[in-house]
């Protein structure tokens, strides 16, 4: 299995898809982490399986959205920090997923809800899912910005900040916007989100690349 650095490297996204099935194994995999997820971070995330109803409408055909029978919905209680925590944690998922020679691709807005697929309890929000299956393809990778237009520091960046913030800069961000900014001032990071569509829910994804790509021992967020 790959690490996650190379997940990072090799992941993008994917919307297009076979109807080969996810194995028993494979989901087992999935299902324990999606498990492990909602205990750390109290989401109500759900595997989906067999479901194709939620991309056969025209928002998901003009999203170019085909054969998706699979995806993760990220639900959780509604907060002004649920988006960012669904970002974090499934992105974790996603290079999970990666990691186990699966395809995904993040989605917001192209998609049907069907209620009946998943559970949204009292007080929950369902804030956006995350196709998986094996892809036609495995994508393209998306042009980056540079690190000096993500980063501010009080010195020169460290070879772990430097890293860190190349990680970031391979996440998936919503339109590839990349509207955030990491901020060095002595041993503390700080993130800032840009204004724009879900970029809450891009700060969480990419504050997850970040510590892959950093390392937790030479930092705290601020």
């Amino acid at each position: 299995m790959t690490d996650l650095k190379e997940a990072i490297k090799e992941r993008h996204s994917v919307r297009q898809y076979t109807e080969r099935p996810l194995e028993d194994s494979v989901v087992t995999e999935l299902e324990n982490e999606i498990k492990a997820c909602n205990k750390e971070s109290g989401l109500h995330i759900q595997l989906v399986r067999n479901e194709p109803k939620a991309f056969e409408s025209f928002m998901a055909h003009y999203g170019k959205f085909r054969g998706v029978r699979n995806y993760i919905a990220l639900i959780g209680e509604k907060s002004s920090r649920l988006e960012e925590t669904c970002g974090y944690y499934g992105e974790r998922l996603v290079l999970k997923a990666q990691q186990l020679g699966l395809n995904t691709c993040w989605v917001a807005l192209t998609y049907s809800k069907t209620r009946t697929a998943f559970t949204v309890g009292s007080g929950e929000k369902l804030c956006a899912v995350i196709t998986v299956g094996y892809g036609k393809n495995c994508g393209v990778p998306h042009r980056s910005k540079s690190i000096d237009a993500v980063t501010e520091a009080d010195r020169p960046l460290p070879d772990w900040f430097r890293a860190g913030a190349e990680a970031a800069l391979l996440a998936p961000t919503a339109m590839n916007q990349q509207k955030f900014r990491f901020i060095l001032k002595e041993n503390k990071v700080a993130v800032k989100a840009g204004f724009g569509f879900y970029t809450r829910l891009d700060l969480g994804i990419v504050k997850y690349h970040f510590e892959i790509g950093a390392g937790t021992d030479y930092f705290d967020w601020a």
